[in-house]
C-alpha cells in the first residue's frame, strides 16, 4: 500500500493535492511520503519481530537526506556501498555502529572511512579484498569485522541485469573459496569474521529462490561448525519485489512466514537489507506534457522529463504506471510516453493506454521511489529536478533543483586553449 491516493478525481500525496505542490515547484520533480516510508519499514519489522533483526536500508535505492532521516528515526541500519553514502549518514548523524558496507570495489579511503566510523562489518566480496581489509587494518593497528558475501549460485526469477546471485555475476565469494577462507582465519590476523551474506538480486515477487539460498547457506554454516568455526551474524540481503504493473508479490509478513523456519535453525543474529520494498511505492515522478505529435503511425506525448531523470524505463524495459494528476474522463488512446533528449531509447512507456491529455497537462510516474533520482544524471547538460517530501498536510523542497551554475562548478577552460 502507499499514499498516493485519487480523491475527487485529483491526485493526492497524504494530505495534500499533487497538484497544488507543481503549482509552486517546477517540474519534472520527484516526491516522496514520509508516512509510506514509515509504515513499509514498519512492515518489515513487525513481520520480523520474533528474530529481531537489524533491518539495513539499501541506500543505493534512494539516498535523499530526507529519506534517510526519516528511516534513521525508526531506528533503521544502512546497507552502503560507497563512502559518499557513508558521509551522507553521518551528516544526519545515523548511527554507523549499525552500518554494513557492500561493494565489489572498496577503495583504501573507503575502507578506512569505515573502520573509523566503526561500522558493523564489511560484506566482503572477494579474497583479495579481504586481503587489503587485513592489510589497512594492520597499517591502522585496527581489527575490522567483516561477513563474507556468500555467492549461492542460485538463478533467481528477474531482470538479468538485477540478479547477483550465480557465479556468472561479479558479486560474493564461491562456497569452496570461503570454506578455505574460513578454515584459514589465522592468516587474517586483524580480521574479525562476524558472519556470512547473501543477496541474490531484486524485485523477486516469490520466496522460493530466497529458500533455495537460505538452505545452502545453513548447510555451509553446519560444514563451519562441523570445523568449530562459529559465527554471530547471517546478513540475508534484499530483494523483495513491489507492484509496478500486475506483478503479485509476496507481503512481508508471507516473506517471513516462508523463511523464519529457516532463518531461526541457524541461531544466528539476522540483518536484512531491504531497499525497493521500502521507498519503490513511497515516490512518484511528476512531469510536464509539452506537446502531443502524431506522424501518422504513432502519436507521441513529449514530456519534460527525460532518461536522464528516470532510466529504469530506457535501462531494463521497466514498466512503471503512468496518471494524469487530474481525472477528467476522456476516452483513452495509444502513445508513446517520451522525453526530450536526443535517444530513442529515452521513453518512459510504448503503447500504452493513456487518457487523452494535452499540452501543459501533468503527469505522474508511480513507484518511482527505488533507483529514481539515484540513477539520474545530467545527459544533455540538463539539471536535475528537486525532490520534495510530503508529511500529513505539508510539505518541503528536501533537495533543490540543479541549475546551470551547478552543472559547470569545477569545469574550466585549460589555459593553452584560452
Amino acid at each position: 500500500m502507499h499514499d498516493f491516493k485519487f480523491k475527487n478525481n485529483e491526485l493526492y500525496c497524504e494530505n495534500v493535492k499533487v497538484s497544488t505542490i507543481a503549482k509552486q515547484i517546477e517540474t519534472p520533480f520527484y516526491l516522496y511520503s514520509h508516512h509510506t516510508l514509515v509504515d513499509h519499514f514498519t512492515k518489515i519489522k513487525e513481520a520480523f519481530k520474533t528474530v529481531n533483526p537489524l533491518i539495513c536500508f539499501a541506500m543505493k535505492a534512494n539516498d535523499n537526506m530526507a529519506v534517510l532521516k526519516t528511516l534513521a528515526d525508526q531506528g533503521a541500519g544502512f546497507d552502503i556501498v560507497s563512502v559518499g553514502e557513508l558521509k551522507k549518514l553521518q551528516k544526519i548523524k545515523a548511527d554507523t555502529t549499525k552500518v554494513v558496507f557492500a561493494s565489489v570495489g572498496k577503495t583504501e579511503e573507503e575502507i578506512i572511512a569505515a573502520m573509523n566510523a566503526k561500522i558493523l562489518f564489511f560484506n566482503v566480496e572477494s579474497q583479495p579484498e579481504l586481503d587489503e581489509i587485513n592489510r589497512i587494518a594492520k597499517k591502522l593497528k585496527k581489527n575490522a569485522a567483516v561477513a563474507l558475501r556468500i555467492n549461492p549460485d542460485v538463478e533467481a526469477p528477474t531482470h538479468a541485469k538485477i540478479t547477483t546471485g550465480t557465479l556468472k555475476n561479479k558479486f560474493g565469494i564461491d562456497l569452496a573459496t570461503a570454506r578455505e577462507i574460513m578454515k584459514n582465519q589465522k592468516k587474517y590476523a586483524n580480521i574479525k569474521f562476524s558472519g556470512l551474506h547473501v543477496h541474490i538480486g531484486s524485485q523477486i515477487i516469490k520466496s522460493d529462490p530466497f529458500i533455495t539460498a537460505i538452505k545452502k547457506v545453513i548447510e555451509f554454516i553446519n560444514s563451519l561448525k562441523a570445523d568449530k568455526i562459529i559465527l554471530e551474524y547471517l546478513d540475508i540481503g534484499g530483494g523483495l519485489g513491489i507492484i509496478y504493473k500486475d506483478e503479485k508479490p509476496q507481503t512481508a509478513q508471507e516473506f517471513a512466514d516462508a523463511i523464519l523456519p529457516y532463518l531461526k535453525e541457524t541461531g544466528l543474529k539476522i540483518v536484512m537489507e531491504p531497499g525497493r520494498f521500502i521507498v519503490g511505492n513511497a515516490g512518484i515522478f511528476v512531469t510536464k506534457v509539452l506537446y502531443i505529435k502524431d506522424n501518422g503511425v504513432k502519436k507521441f506525448v513529449i514530456v519534460d522529463g527525460g532518461m536522464n531523470d528516470l532510466m529504469r524505463p530506457s535501462l531494463y524495459d521497466a514498466y512503471h504506471e503512468i496518471v494524469p494528476l487530474k481525472r477528467k474522463a476522456t476516452e483513452q488512446e495509444q502513445v508513446d510516453i517520451v522525453g526530450p533528449i536526443c535517444e530513442s531509447g529515452d521513453y518512459f512507456a510504448k503503447d500504452r493506454m493513456l487518457e487523452k491529455v494535452q499540452k501543459n497537462d501533468l503527469l505522474a510516474i508511480m513507484s518511482a521511489g527505488a533507483y529514481g533520482y539515484v540513477m539520474s544524471s545530467n545527459y544533455n547538460v540538463r539539471g536535475r529536478g528537486a525532490e520534495i517530501m510530503v508529511k500529513g498536510n505539508k510539505f518541503e523542497i528536501t533537495k533543490k533543483r540543479e541549475r546551470f551554475e551547478d552543472l559547470i562548478r569545477g569545469e574550466s577552460i585549460p589555459s593553452f586553449l584560452k
